[in-house]
């Protein structure tokens, strides 16, 4: 089965502020670019969004390699979302879970794919990545 790899990231002007979301697709040596942006958020649900979109559009049951520089969405759903789901979407002091939204979306989107999940540093020259951000500044441009 081929692999398709997924590079993401979401941006913010202000937190909460103006923000937008940026994702390159990979098949087969074809590069699919898609972006988006919404008023009034955050850095972490644009970050989210930008997976969920991602994973979302692409067939289900893929293999995926999927890139990005938040550690926000790496460590939610590798560490913390099972523990989430255990406690009723509470965390470990009994706070709520931030995105609750977007976590269970995450959640629902990742499950129709086997997903091998990699953080990369933002800004030191990933050219995926670099992209990545450039679509996720687009997208708050376009807000505009």
């Amino acid at each position: 089965m081929k692999t398709i790899e997924i590079f993401t990231d979401g941006a913010c002007r202000g937190n909460p502020g103006n923000g937008g979301w940026g994702v390159l697709i990979r098949t087969d040596g074809h590069e699919e670019k898609i972006y988006g942006g919404e008023e009034n958020t955050t850095n972490n649900r644009m970050e989210l969004l930008a997976t969920i979109k991602a994973l979302n559009l692409i067939a289900a049951n893929s293999n995926v390699t999927l890139t990005t520089d938040s550690k926000y969405v790496i460590d939610g759903i590798t560490k913390w979302i099972e523990n989430w789901k255990t406690k009723n979407w509470k965390k470990s002091d009994n706070k709520p879970v931030l995105n609750k939204d977007l976590w269970i979306l995450l959640d629902q989107a990742s499950s129709n794919h086997s997903i091998s999940w990699h953080w990369v540093r933002g800004h030191t020259g990933h050219r995926e990545n670099e992209i990545a951000d450039e679509l996720a500044n687009k997208g708050i441009d376009e807000l505009s």
